[in-house]
């Protein structure tokens, strides 16, 4: 099969173990020329995108209740947050392989090796969680990185700007915060969330510099400034605002430029 399809055929399954082995039995070195050689997409193909589970619940992000990481069921529930987090996160880049024809072989290996750690990550934290006592799907989880795949599922431009180095940019803030949080606790469980996040976030590191490369490509590729375009995309699809604090370190490695780090400095002297 194509693997663009087989990206495609794993979007769509809703058991999570399913989606993760469909997404590891696609093999990276299948993106050679032949995977941008052709366009794949037909009327209707987005029938059943993206497959997922009866359960978690899904709720609006305000109406996810707060646990305190000092209980043991609010550690569950904060794994749990991050792992629906990561189950998201394999759709999402399993549906940049297959969604956009067009693109050159190395976006489609770039996505596809996301897709292959983002099951890694899941994973890791389905597998924690299930040590603690739960399972995926026992706390509700909210919507909004697939809401954004969708507001922007006819623009790959769009994608790149405001789901990887938007969105997914918000976890390298946030990571460092909520080790912290962790190492506190200073539980096994709690210590071991830490080595699964110290993991997560390296990779992280990573797929939002890919979602960096693409995006600056494909403004080169229209004639656009791409420091000047992102925040009229922002405006257009109701894109989160950047909220401090800012992991800088972490999301200068990711490619965000010299000007850009500046100005979020500036949004964080501001807060």
């Amino acid at each position: 099969m194509h693997p663009r399809l087989s990206a495609l055929a794993a979007l769509r399954l809703t058991d999570p173990d399913e989606k993760v082995a469909a997404t590891r039995a696609i093999p990276l070195d299948g993106a050679t020329e032949s995977i941008a050689a052709q366009a794949i997409r037909t009327p209707g193909d987005d029938l059943g995108v993206p497959g997922r589970p009866e359960r978690p619940l899904r709720v609006a992000a305000t109406a996810v209740q707060k646990r305190s990481p000092f209980t043991t069921e609010g550690r569950a529930a904060l794994v749990h947050s991050i792992c629906h987090i990561e189950f998201n996160a394999i759709n999402l880049a399993l549906d940049a392989v297959w969604r956009y024809d067009g693109m050159p072989q190395a976006y489609y290996r770039d996505w596809l090796r996301v897709a292959h750690e983002e099951a890694l990550h899941f994973t890791l934290l389905h597998a924690h969680l299930q040590d603690m006592g739960w399972r995926y799907g026992d706390f509700p989880g909210h919507d909004g990185l697939w809401n954004m795949c969708e507001k922007t599922k006819d623009d790959v431009l769009a994608r790149m700007a405001l789901v990887p180095r938007t969105l997914e940019a918000r976890g390298l803030d946030a990571t460092p915060l909520i080790q912290g949080k962790l190492k506190r606790v200073n539980t096994p469980d709690a210590l071991r969330a830490v080595e699964i996040l110290d993991i997560i976030l390296r990779d992280e590191v990573g797929h939002v510099a890919i979602g960096n490369h693409w995006y600056r490509w494909l403004c080169e590729r229209e004639g656009i400034d791409p420091e000047a375009a992102y925040p009229g995309l922002v405006a257009r699809y109701d894109a989160p605002r950047h909220k401090p604090p800012f992991n800088f370190e972490a999301r200068g490695r990711a490619g965000f430029s010299a000007e850009e780090l500046r100005q979020l400095s500036q949004t964080q002297d501001k807060a």
